[in-house]
């Protein structure tokens, strides 16, 4: 088994996960040597913080170890392929974490592992950020089903894809809030999918071209970068002009429910995706979502090796 996507997923694994990672969160000493013995190879090719920090920092407090690779010292692509690479690397490592630009090449990394594989990030998905925002979302409300969250600003983007999965999954109700743009609006797919998942469970996924109507009563306000890894600079200038209407500042706030929370999966521009007052304000919640993402990840490691 592995974590590519949500949507592969079913949303008894995902709340299994979710579970998980709050009792790893307040009994650390229950899992302390749970891995003992299990190695994680963390395979980079996009740049990293909480990735890195959260995998590598989480297996050692579970008693395993943790490999860091940076393709730039990698033969990958140059005197050897995905399939032989997948082929040693599972020979070697326990679980295999890959933060990566393709999904493509996620996917034939886990074809040809024998070892679980974990998305870190793709383009497409990120899966590990999300688990870690619904168990934050449980944290902080007390339940997912029901809760309301609105995301606002480029919505072609893996966090976007990801909570439209994680949401529909889950029994929440998501609002996505961006411009009229193909290239800035979420996955016609993608849409497409969550919506049967939203069905299911009698939830709603629905696309705003203003900020204020999406972030109508809700629960949690949510935002993330206008200038992802893969994003040219000499496009900043015209993507500022175009997201500026859904930054999320005090009176954006005030269009969602008194006790709404605000997330950024980080990093953060003040200035741009959302103001400095509202990211270090009390509403918001965005380092206690940052830690979850290293106990959210300890339970997916104990999930797939089916330690949990």
């Amino acid at each position: 088994m592995h974590l590519l996507k949500l949507s592969d997923w079913t949303p008894e694994m995902i709340m299994d996960v979710i579970s998980l990672g709050i009792d790893v969160k307040a009994q650390p000493q229950k899992y302390a040597d749970r891995c003992r013995n299990q190695t994680l190879l963390m395979f980079f090719e996009k740049p990293s913080l909480r990735t890195r920090l959260s995998f590598e920092t989480g297996m050692t407090q579970m008693g395993g170890h943790g490999i860091y690779y940076n393709i730039k010292d990698s033969a990958l692509g140059k005197k050897e392929n995905i399939h032989d690479f997948a082929k040693v690397a599972c020979r070697y490592a326990d679980v295999i974490m890959c933060r990566l630009f393709s999904h493509q090449v996620l996917e034939e990394i886990a074809e040809n592992s024998s070892a679980p594989v974990i998305n870190g990030l793709t383009d497409f998905s990120h899966p590990c950020q999300i688990l870690a925002d619904l168990m934050t979302v449980k944290e902080k409300k007390g339940r997912l089903e029901g809760v309301k969250l609105t995301y606002l600003g480029d919505s072609f983007n893996n966090v976007t894809h990801s909570l439209i999965y994680g949401c529909s999954m889950t029994g929440m109700n998501i609002a996505v809030g961006c411009p009229d743009n193909p290239k800035m609006s979420p996955d016609p797919a993608v849409i497409e999918e969550g919506q049967k998942f939203a069905q299911r469970h009698g939830t709603s996924i629905e696309v705003f071209h203003d900020a204020m109507a999406a972030a109508r009563n809700a629960d949690v306000i949510y935002t993330d970068s206008w200038m992802s890894y893969h994003i040219p600079p000499e496009e900043e200038q015209a993507r500022v002009k175009a997201f500026q209407p859904y930054q999320v500042n005090n009176e954006l706030m005030s269009c969602a429910k008194p006790d709404a929370i605000f997330m950024n999966c980080l990093p953060a521009m003040r200035g741009y995706e959302q103001t400095t007052d509202v990211i270090d304000g009390p509403q918001s919640v965005v380092f206690d979502e940052a830690e979850n993402r290293m106990h959210a990840q300890k339970a997916v490691i104990l999930k797939l090796l089916g330690l949990g």
